[in-house]
């Protein structure tokens, strides 16, 4: 529930409605109103700000999924798929990018600068099977290094999906995870 709520934008919201209470009350001399104002108000605000400045944006969708492949997804989808849709689908917190503990092991993030980006992710039907599609910004990685870890990527995504690693257009790579039947 809280991964689809901004929590940097909640907790600034509440902190500067109680710190700007605090300071109204302050002024008119209410005692009771200024302490909330100040000793919840502000230290919300700041804990607002310090989580806004870490703050990593869900990735979205890039085609809507339909209701058949929702279908597949709760009957076919491996915990990997749910795991990795979910993870990506929310917002993250101290990370450096989605997914970049997974990237660095499979040895696709030699650097942050180098390390590739999911921008977009969508479900799919693949030949009757559910299939999660990754679609990355890898203008520093390019293909062939993507497909020499090809072996690595169907062991560390798990048993029971299928990986196919294409290239739609140049410095973009869309990782897809099919479900096996």
């Amino acid at each position: 529930m809280f991964g689809k709520i901004s929590l940097g934008t909640l907790g600034l919201t509440i902190g500067s409605i109680l710190t700007l209470t605090g300071f109204i009350a302050y002024a008119n001399s209410n005692a009771t109103l200024n302490l909330v104002g100040f000793f919840y108000g502000f230290p919300l605000l700041l804990g607002g700000l310090a989580l806004k400045a870490n703050e990593m944006k869900p990735v979205p969708f890039s085609q809507p999924t339909t209701a058949s492949v929702l279908a597949l997804r709760k009957s076919q989808a491996t915990v990997t798929q749910n795991k990795i849709r979910k993870d990506i689908t929310r917002y993250c917190y101290g990370q450096k990018a989605h997914l970049d503990r997974a990237l660095e092991y499979l040895g696709l993030s030699p650097t942050d600068e180098e390390r590739p980006i999911v921008t977009a992710l969508r479900e799919a039907e693949i030949n009757g099977t559910y299939s999660l599609t990754l679609e990355f910004d890898s203008p520093l990685i390019p293909l062939p290094l993507w497909e020499e870890k090809h072996e690595k990527m169907t062991k560390y995504f798990g048993p029971g999906v299928e990986v196919k690693i294409t290239q739609p257009a140049e410095k973009r790579i869309e990782l897809t995870l099919v479900t096996e039947k």
